[in-house]
C-alpha cells in the first residue's frame, strides 16, 4: 500500500476527512490542512508478509491508518484517533458506509482521562520547559567544570578561577588529591611545592573533560587549599546545556517567534491545545460524546494570541486537573473499552470490504 493509491482513489478507503485546527475551527489563513483517513489493505497484502499498520507523508500533514491499527488504537482511547472518528460532517471527504459500524459510543472509557487529561498535562510540563529556556538561555561557550569548583577560604568560599587568578597560577600547574570520606573534596598542591622531580596533572584533562583527575603526591608536602567540585551541579548543567542547544537548532523559528511577540513568554499554540484536550477530556465524562468542532473557540484563540499571563493559565489548569478524577467517578464510563466487541467490529468490516464470509 502506498500513499500515491490512497490519495489517487478510494478503492480502498473507508475514511478520509480534513483533520487538526481546521476541523477544530481553530485555524488561521496560514495554517496547515491536515488529512487523515482509514484503509483496508488489499487482502493479498494482508494475508502476506507485507502488513502495513499506517502510511504518511513525510511531513506527518497526512497520515492513514491501516483498520486493524485503528481499531487498536480506538480501544487505548487515543486522542487523534477518537478525533478522527468523530470528524465533523463539512470536513469528510470520503466516508465508506462500513465506517457505520464504528462508532466512538463503543469505544469512549475512563481511559480518556488518562490519554486526553494526561497527555495535556504532558504539554503543561513541555509548556513549562519552554518557559525555562526563554527566561534562562544558555551562553554559547561551554562551561568546564572549573566553573565548578570552590576554594574553601575563611569562613565561606570562593571559585576556584579567581583563586588560582588571585595566586597567578594555571590549573594546569596544580594537582589534586581525594579528601578520605568527603565527597568530592580534595587538597590542592601547586607545581612549585615539588622538589623531587614529580609532575602534578593539573586539575582538569581539559575543557571537556566530565571529572577532576588526581595527582601523586609525596605525603610529607602540605596542601595549598582544600577545594570542593560540584559535580551533581555540573552533571544538570551539562544536561540542560545539551538540551537547550538542541532545543534551539530544532526549534520551529516562525512559531518561537509567534511565542516571543505576544510578550507572554510562553508557547501560546500549545498551550491552547492543552486546553482543548482538558476541556474534550471534561465534555467526554459529562456528556459521553467527542467535540471536535470548538464551541469554547474564542477562549481558545485568546490563549493563542497570548491574551492571559502564563501563572494565571496554570492555575486554570490545575483547578481543571483537580476536578477531572470526580469527573469520571461519576461519569458512568467503563473502565476500558470491550476488546471482544472490538474485535467483532474489525471481523465483520474486513469481511465486509472482502466479501468473505466468516
Amino acid at each position: 500500500m502506498t500513499l500515491g493509491q490512497l490519495q489517487t482513489t478510494t478503492t480502498d478507503l473507508l475514511l478520509k476527512s480534513i483533520s487538526g485546527s481546521r476541523a477544530q475551527h481553530l485555524h488561521s489563513p496560514t495554517s496547515d490542512t491536515d488529512i487523515r483517513g482509514i484503509f483496508v489493505l488489499p487482502a493479498k497484502e494482508l494475508y502476506g508478509l507485507n502488513y502495513t499498520t499506517q502510511v504518511a507523508n513525510e511531513s506527518n500533514d497526512e497520515v492513514y491508518y491501516e483498520v486493524g491499527r485503528f481499531i487498536d488504537l480506538l480501544t487505548k482511547n487515543n486522542p487523534n484517533i477518537i478525533e478522527l472518528l468523530s470528524t465533523p460532517d463539512d470536513c469528510v471527504l470520503f466516508r465508506h458506509p462500513l465506517m457505520d459500524s464504528i462508532k466512538a459510543a463503543d469505544f469512549l472509557s475512563r481511559l480518556c482521562k488518562d490519554t486526553f487529561a494526561g497527555y495535556a498535562a504532558s504539554q503543561i510540563k513541555k509548556a513549562k520547559g519552554l518557559n525555562k529556556k526563554i527566561h534562562r538561555p544558555m551562553e554559547p561557550a561551554r562551561k568546564s567544570i572549573l566553573d565548578f569548583c570552590y576554594i574553601i577560604a575563611g569562613n565561606g568560599s570562593i571559585p576556584l578561577k579567581k583563586w588560582l587568578a588571585n595566586n597567578g597560577y594555571t590549573q594546569q600547574e596544580c594537582g589534586l588529591t581525594q579528601v578520605d570520606h568527603f565527597r568530592d573534596v580534595y587538597l590542592l598542591f601547586h607545581q612549585q611545592q615539588l622538589t623531587d622531580g614529580t609532575y602534578l596533572k593539573g586539575i582538569a584533562s581539559g575543557d571537556s573533560a566530565n571529572d577532576v583527575q588526581l595527582s601523586s603526591i609525596p605525603i610529607a608536602v602540605p596542601h595549598l587549599a582544600v577545594m570542593n567540585f560540584n559535580k551533581d551541579g555540573y552533571s544538570v548543567y551539562c544536561r540542560e546545556y545539551l538540551e537547550y542547544w538542541e532545543w534551539v537548532e530544532k526549534r520551529n523559528d516562525a512559531r518561537y517567534q509567534n511565542t516571543m511577540s505576544h510578550g507572554k513568554n510562553y508557547d501560546a499554540k500549545n498551550m491552547m491545545h492543552t486546553f482543548r484536550l482538558l476541556s474534550m477530556a471534561e465534555e467526554i465524562a459529562t456528556e459521553q460524546k467527542v467535540n471536535v468542532r470548538r464551541t469554547d473557540r474564542e477562549f481558545l484563540l485568546q490563549i493563542k494570541a497570548g491574551a492571559f499571563e502564563y501563572d494565571d493559565l496554570l492555575k486554570m489548569v490545575d483547578e481543571k486537573m483537580e476536578k477531572m478524577d470526580d469527573l469520571y467517578a461519576r461519569s458512568g464510563l467503563p473502565d476500558t473499552p470491550d476488546l471482544k466487541k472490538a474485535e467483532e467490529i474489525l471481523v465483520n468490516i474486513r469481511a465486509s470490504f472482502y466479501r468473505h464470509s466468516i
